[in-house]
């Protein structure tokens, strides 16, 4: 299974996934310049995608999901109330084949099983997702509210994981946000800190081969800062690194086995 996260934070979210059997766009946070461009770099093409599936209902997941829809030709996975909620928020123009699901239940796309959890972030239906092809899992869990009990119940099942990571305590605690805004971030309906993900992340087995810290905060953040939490937490064990706020970052591939010894290189 390999992975290229298109773009990841309040400036739009989009990650292209291909299972090895079908390739998926999970979010439509960028445009399809963007999606294009950015995967023509990594020697990929829009034209390869299967399918986009929708997390929830903010702007920065759903924002192009109309132009994409269209200029892809490929159906939209998205729950009823999602879809009810991108249609007042954003200019969503006319859409074609959408395919409902309901958040906690599985769901299947080609050959891929793809596992929903409800989350308690304030979006409208709100998803993370955990993939199965079969071969490998991997969880692309990102806007989550907080720490709830089925992601500790699952992380365990893991080979790979994207994971939030949106914000430093201290940097929240003093930054210039307002007070209901920095309650709203760390409070049960908003994002997880990085301790919160590191914490996350020390109930996976050994098996899992890297995560990758998402969603960060262009304000109360650093890429820098959130590694050492990590570190702080994790140790060198695992591989980490961090999706761009306004780039792609580097591809990750994940092993086809979470039983076997891992001798295949990484990166693609």
């Amino acid at each position: 299974m390999d992975v290229l996260c298109l773009q990841s934070g309040s400036s739009g979210n989009c990650v292209f996934v291909d299972t090895g059997s079908e390739c998926v766009l999970f979010d439509a946070g960028i445009s399809f310049r963007k999606v294009q461009t950015r995967l023509k770099e990594a020697g990929r093409d829009a034209s390869e995608i299967d399918a986009i599936v929708i997390s929830h209902d903010h702007r920065d997941h759903i924002g192009c999901l109309g132009v994409l829809n269209r200029k892809l030709n490929v159906p939209i996975h998205i729950s009823r109330r999602t879809l009810r909620s991108t249609e007042r928020r954003v200019p969503l123009g006319p859409v074609y084949d959408i395919q409902h699901f309901v958040p906690g239940e599985t769901f299947t796309i080609g050959e891929t099983a793809i596992e929903t959890m409800p989350t308690p972030h304030d979006g409208v239906d709100g998803a993370a997702f955990t993939l199965d092809n079969g071969c490998s899992r991997f969880g692309l869990w990102t806007d989550l509210g907080c720490v709830f009990d089925d992601m500790l119940a699952s992380v365990n099942t893991l080979d790979a994981l994207f994971i939030e990571s949106n914000y430093d305590e201290n940097m929240l605690a003093t930054s210039g946000y307002p007070e209901f805004l920095r309650d709203r971030i760390s409070g049960s309906g908003g994002h997880i800190s990085n301790r919160e993900a590191a914490e996350v992340i020390s109930h996976a087995s050994d098996h899992l081969q890297w995560a990758c810290l998402a969603h960060l905060s262009d304000e109360n953040n650093d890429p820098d800062v959130a590694l050492r939490t990590h570190r702080q937490c994790l140790g060198d064990r695992l591989h980490l690194i961090c999706a761009d706020r306004h780039l792609a970052t580097q591809p990750l591939r994940v092993s086809p086995s979470k039983n076997q010894k891992l001798t295949q290189q990484m990166f693609f």
